[in-house]
């Protein structure tokens, strides 16, 4: 078979007679006949008695209209675009230079395509109703350009009431910004999102849906196409995607739809297809096989399309700054934390045993049985459920939240007090101080952590991370620390661990439940009042935490300044090494290491201490030991 078809006609429109003589002189050595459009749609039958090819260049919708008379008469179609056609040319994957394309008019072997019509009309790229964010664009846009008409798209961003009826019964009622119809060609990022799923020759019209339910969620999208991450095997959270025989789509009201660019018809929109309509000339790049005779299945990708409760939201409205996260969407989220709620024999039993864990690692100063205890509580998950329940108003999911928290906390000291009653010995380690001067700095992690926990339960992806989050916001060991204060029958001991939980509870809550927030589970925070009073005790307990940070940055100031600091004391000269201040019940106590040539008598020490008292406006105790030096 030759590379080119023996003779053909060739078309043109009345501004492409400078065609005629290059055509007809090609160096394929085709014998082309020259025909004026008008001439040619007259009559093509006389025109067609020696060819059954035919090369046209035009306006597209005479392209159309010659691809009409393909479907009747049966010849196949070669294109010649103009320089202001670049759509027509790169949408069928056509060479640039005008010997490359005439050499492609006129090959001999055209591909079999089918034609998509719009409510009759012959669609060769496209069909667009509604507003289709970035949808539409071709690779031929630069990234700066993309960004700005993306954000400049933002304000007419709005979710109209949307129905699609597909040949094989199925309605789906929803609600998006647009929609496109598409003809599997080269350009367009939709073509290139679905990748081989869309055809020129598989018997089926597919429809790309946007549907972005805010504002964060376009932006990501805009910004995972600017950096070309997309995978085709999974379409973006923003789109749904319809492929049928036929797809009729209705809108509440009508929608000016655009068919390959041009304002051609309005919703209610009936698209069907006309398999192996045409025999055309394309690109290499989109050549395809024909299918086999199995028939091509019907595809419905609508997870990401908002339905139920979501959709009466979301309908007829401009979208969010944030997502609205429906329980039809989110249902095992939403389950798991009720489920996180309920106070269980299970619960009970870790709160028992990370306690008595945590209680033994304090009194052995043993950092490895301490977290062993953090990563055994329970205490997390309440708190996620509060979180939820402040976000949502769902006043029920917060009381469980509370009542569950309360029991682990009544628990935790209860345990812990009597765990340290029958401690004969009752040092005061290092585990144990470690969590008696809570400052801003554990506020911080206690946010943090807040975010991390939200995080963590949104994404099962993530989940395992949990424990990790879990070990940096530390809520068992305080308490079990405070219930030590109780057994001892120390308030300050008490009040100090029991701020550090505190400090933990209400800063994981805070941020936990903004973190859902932004996340999308509600489109706005619907418990204010209740997140008002967390906010509130926020404040509170931020003030001694502030207070204490201040403290801390003194002593180390003061305990950094005293470093080699040099005291005169009957004629010796003492140098102070190392000073630490310590808060020991109601009493200041500073430890301090003195480096000494010579022996120090009491009287000695006294002069010292009252030397080392003038440094400060309040009665210490000092602790000094004595190092002797050569």
């Amino acid at each position: 078979m030759s590379e080119f078809v023996s003779s053909a006609v060739f078309v043109f429109g009345d501004e492409r007679h400078a065609l005629a003589d290059p055509v007809v002189s090609n160096p394929q050595g085709v014998k082309v006949t020259p025909v004026e459009l008008a001439t040619f749609l007259d009559g093509p039958a006389v025109h067609l008695a020696d060819t059954s090819h035919v090369v046209v260049a035009a306006a597209l919708p005479e392209i159309k209209a010659v691809l009409d008379l393909s479907m009747a008469h049966g010849f196949s179609v070669g294109i010649i675009p103009s320089r202001g056609q670049k759509k027509l040319r790169v949408g069928l994957g056509l060479p640039q230079q005008p010997d490359l394309l005439l050499k492609q008019a006129l090959r001999a072997d055209p591909q079999t395509m089918d034609l998509i019509l719009c409510n009759g009309q012959i669609m060769l790229f496209n069909a667009i109703l509604g507003h289709l964010p970035l949808l539409d664009t071709t690779h031929h846009q630069t990234r700066a350009g993309l960004l700005v008409s993306s954000l400049a798209r933002l304000a007419r961003l709005k979710l109209r009431s949307l129905v699609l009826s597909t040949s094989d019964g199925r309605r789906i009622d929803t609600a998006a910004c647009g929609g496109m119809v598409i003809q599997q060609h080269g350009g367009s990022l939709a073509s290139r999102l679905l990748g081989s799923d869309s055809s020129f020759c598989d018997g089926m019209v597919s429809v790309v849906i946007s549907a972005p339910m805010s504002i964060v969620e376009y932006l990501k999208f805009v910004l995972q196409f600017l950096r070309n991450k997309f995978r085709r095997s999974k379409l973006p959270s923003t789109l749904g995607y319809v492929k049928s025989a036929s797809i009729d789509i209705e809108t509440g009201e009508p929608v000016a739809v655009l068919i390959d660019g041009v304002a051609a018809t309005h919703t209610p929109l009936h698209c069907e297809v006309r398999p192996a309509a045409v025999r055309m000339n394309i690109g290499e790049s989109l050549r395809e096989a024909l299918p086999g005779d199995a028939p091509t299945p019907e595809r419905i990708d609508i997870e990401h399309l908002p339905t139920g409760k979501e959709l009466s939201k979301a309908r007829d409205q401009r979208i969010p700054f944030f997502t609205y996260a429906s329980e039809e969407r989110f249902r095992d989220l939403f389950t798991a934390l009720r489920d996180d709620a309920h106070t269980s024999s299970l619960y009970i039993t870790l709160m028992i045993l990370s306690t008595l864990l945590a209680t033994l690692g304090l009194f052995l100063s043993s950092a490895s049985v301490v977290i062993g205890a953090m990563l055994l509580a329970p205490l997390m998950a309440p708190i996620g459920s509060l979180a939820m329940g402040l976000v949502r108003l769902d006043s029920k999911l917060s009381l469980r939240s509370i009542r569950k928290i309360v029991v682990g906390v009544v628990i935790a000291l209860v345990v812990a007090a009597l765990l340290s009653l029958m401690v004969v010995h009752k040092p005061v380690t290092a585990e144990m101080e470690a969590r008696l001067n809570p400052s801003l700095l554990d506020l911080g992690v206690a946010i943090l952590a807040g975010v991390a926990a939200a995080y963590t339960k949104a994404f099962k992806e993530i989940l395992q991370s949990l424990a990790g989050v879990a070990i940096a916001v530390a809520l068992v060991p305080p308490l079990a620390v405070a219930g030590i204060g109780l057994g001892r029958a120390d308030i300050l001991f008490f009040g100090q661990a029991f701020l550090l939980f505190f400090t933990n509870l209400i800063g994981i809550t805070i941020a936990a439940a903004l973190t859902f927030r932004f996340l999308g589970y509600s489109p706005a925070v619907q418990n204010k009042r209740g997140l008002a009073i967390v906010v509130l005790l926020l404040a509170i307990v931020a003030v001694p935490l502030h207070i204490s940070y201040r403290t801390i940055v003194e002593k180390q100031l003061l305990e950094r300044g005293w470093k080699q600091e040099r005291f005169l004391v009957g004629q010796k000269y003492l140098i102070v090494q190392k000073a630490d201040l310590r808060k020991q019940l109601d009493h200041d106590v500073l430890y301090v290491t003195v480096l000494a040539r010579e022996p120090l008598n009491r009287s000695d020490l006294a002069v010292l201490k009252e030397k080392i008292q003038t440094h400060f406006n309040k009665r210490l105790i000092v602790r000094a030991t004595i190092t002797y030096i050569l």
